[in-house]
């Protein structure tokens, strides 16, 4: 049985819209220019047919991927989510109870994960950490700057 891949509506559509960016455009562009190569000859020696070849290959190697992610996504509706724990799709705001720095980060799938954009992945320690907590709860989390301790300010959904 294949294992489930928990994401967001989101995170589904931008996986379906990467692989039919590769499908559709990525593929055809690279079929031309392993055939635009070819016609120049001795293939031995030809840089542009081996780079276009190397290209097909990854972007081959991406569409299987995207695929795979698609067959197993368990798409999770956040705006339908609730309740008074984290879990995930839910918003948290947390204070770092060290440097009082106060950060939210949305515990999405590993496929969407973005620290950049406050998006986390469900797999990450601090998300593990998270779940199942209630606003007031402190966790502590072990990060590679050493055990951090984080108080859970408030739980948001959609």
């Amino acid at each position: 049985m294949m294992e489930k891949v928990p994401m967001t509506v989101g995170g589904f559509a931008k996986l379906e819209a990467e692989l039919k960016e590769r499908q559709q455009v990525e593929r055809p562009r690279i079929i031309a220019a392993i055939s635009e190569a070819r016609s120049h000859g001795d293939l031995s020696e030809n840089a542009e047919y081996h780079s276009a070849k190397e290209q097909q290959s990854l972007n081959e190697g991406r569409i299987a991927e995207l695929e795979s992610l698609i067959a197993r996504a368990e798409v999770i509706d956040v705006t339908k989510l609730s309740g008074d724990t984290v879990k995930f799709g839910a918003t948290v705001k947390l204070v770092n109870e060290d440097t009082e720095e106060e950060r939210v980060w949305q515990i999405v799938g590993d496929s969407e994960a973005d620290a950049k954009a406050g998006r986390i992945s469900i797999s990450s320690p601090l998300a593990r950490a998270l779940i199942g907590k209630a606003a007031g709860t402190v966790v502590e989390v072990n990060t590679p700057k050493g055990a951090q301790s984080y108080e859970v300010l408030e739980i948001r959904w959609g």
